[in-house]
């Protein structure tokens, strides 16, 4: 595909990244020469500066026969007459389109051919706070994952010592919960990927990735670990888009207090939101995260913009006793340094906004992609479309499917219900197919098994 992505910053970069690695033509659009230079170094991508809202501009970086346009710089301005422009005078099949400011999101018809033609809406902040919102729901998982619209959930726990399932092979599963269907799809030791098999082993500190019906998911989970108590009181730092997004959605089941430096802002939330303490301050003074129990506290969220205030105040407020810390950390060479230790799970934007874009720029009928330990290995929504002729997975039990290496298939939604994948189960169309990939470089061969032959048209 010829795609044009305007802004080399943190998502622009990672797109860029991931996409130049499996052979699309890639052209990156920013004002910045040198974050360019670096771009163009590392990738093989053509690079152009300029304003990618200008029409000579975007003509320049190929616009004229683009097939995706993906507008990610930091104005939403920017971003959105870049969309106008490319289907006025280019006539771009796809328009992508970052929209941070609620006050455009929340109105309806503005973004369509006849208004702003944008085709996909990407919002980070609502990306993020729906994927913090999921962890608190789910006490004790690394990272929570919904497909099929929620009807199946992946779940990332690390398997504990004294843990029921530790020490035992995989295939006892089956044994210790007769009623529920799972299946591992993919265990991480050690930062290597391992495919489990019925007769692998887990150890103490596997990160265990497992998919089942949203509604078993706690039963699951209580196998693998001691199950946590449900979250009561949640601290925010950072009363940013993120903050306040996330205390508005969970402030009605959760006791929620907000710490935020900015008078103006806090006045601002203490306006908008319910029953959400704001304090203003600093989350990281200690005082007055005394004074305010910090130690009662089941979680404490780190949300501002600086990574190392985020940092720094998580590791605070861990010292002090708050039972868990989830921090946002914006540069990815950070997230693996700190995850772990004190601080419990760092989030990063870039990564849950990336599984976002990626499912509109896959080939074949991928509804959703989403990055698994930071990006090493990714997790596939896909459909299957046509006949047992035309297609490479219709009509075939799983094992006779010729998946590439190191891909497995976790489960099958057909309406209503969820499909546990075993060898013997056949695909029919119409299914969502839940893909694991520990390798991502076949990502390019699963997309063809989802292509459908020309016998079917």
């Amino acid at each position: 595909m010829k795609i044009i992505i305007l802004g080399a910053g943190q998502v622009g970069g990672t797109l860029a990244e991931h996409l130049a690695s499996e052979a699309n033509d890639i052209t990156v659009v920013d004002t910045d020469g040198e974050r360019l230079r670096g771009l163009g170094d590392r990738l093989d991508i053509r690079t152009v500066q300029g304003r990618g809202s200008f029409p000579t501009v975007l003509r320049q970086a190929g616009a004229d026969d683009a097939d995706m346009l993906v507008a990610v710089t930091n104005s939403d301005e920017t971003n959105m007459i870049a969309c106008q422009v490319a289907h006025t005078l280019f006539n771009t099949p796809t328009k992508i389109a970052r929209v941070r400011e609620s006050a455009y999101l929340t109105r309806a018809g503005l973004f369509d051919n006849d208004a702003i033609p944008v085709d996909v809406l990407i919002s980070p902040e609502q990306v993020v706070t729906h994927y913090i919102k999921r962890l608190i729901e789910h006490p004790g998982a690394l990272q929570v994952i919904d497909f099929a619209e929620g009807k199946a959930q992946l779940v990332a726990v690390k398997a504990y010592y004294g843990g029921p399932l530790v020490g035992q092979q995989l295939r006892q599963l089956r044994e210790h919960m007769p009623n529920v269907d799972t299946r591992v799809a993919a265990i991480f030791r050690r930062d290597r990927p391992i495919m489990p098999k019925g007769d692998t082993v887990i150890e103490a500190d596997d990160e265990v990735f497992f998919i089942a019906a949203k509604a078993h998911i706690r039963a699951v989970m209580s196998e693998m670990r001691r199950l946590e108590e449900s979250y009561k009181r949640i601290v925010i730092a950072g009363g940013g888009q993120i903050g306040e997004r996330l205390a508005e959605a969970i402030e009605s089941r959760y006791q929620v207090k907000i710490i935020e430096m900015n008078p103006a802002r806090c006045r601002y939330l203490s306006d908008t939101l319910d029953s959400t303490v704001v304090l203003q301050g600093s989350a990281s003074d200690r005082d007055l995260l005394l004074e305010e129990n910090i130690a009662d506290a089941d979680i404490f969220l780190a949300l501002t913009n600086d990574d190392e205030a985020n940092i720094m105040s998580s590791l605070l407020a861990k010292r002090l006793g708050a039972k868990k810390v989830m921090t946002i950390i914006n540069n990815p060479a950070y997230v693996d340094l700190i995850q772990g230790g004190d601080i419990d799970i760092a989030i990063s934007p870039q990564l849950a906004t990336i599984g976002t874009l990626l499912a509109h720029v896959r080939r074949g009928d991928i509804v959703s992609v989403h990055s698994l330990r930071r990006g090493a290995a990714e997790a596939i929504e896909a459909i299957a479309h046509g006949d047992a002729k035309s297609s490479k997975v219709i009509g075939r039990a799983i094992e006779n499917i010729g998946l590439p290496p190191g891909t497995t298939i976790g489960a099958i939604i057909r309406d209503e219900e969820v499909l546990i994948a075993h060898d013997d189960t056949v695909i029919e169309a119409g299914d969502h197919v839940i893909l694991f990939l520990v390798d991502k470089k076949h990502i390019r061969d699963v997309e063809k098994l989802f292509h459908v032959g020309l016998s079917f048209f």
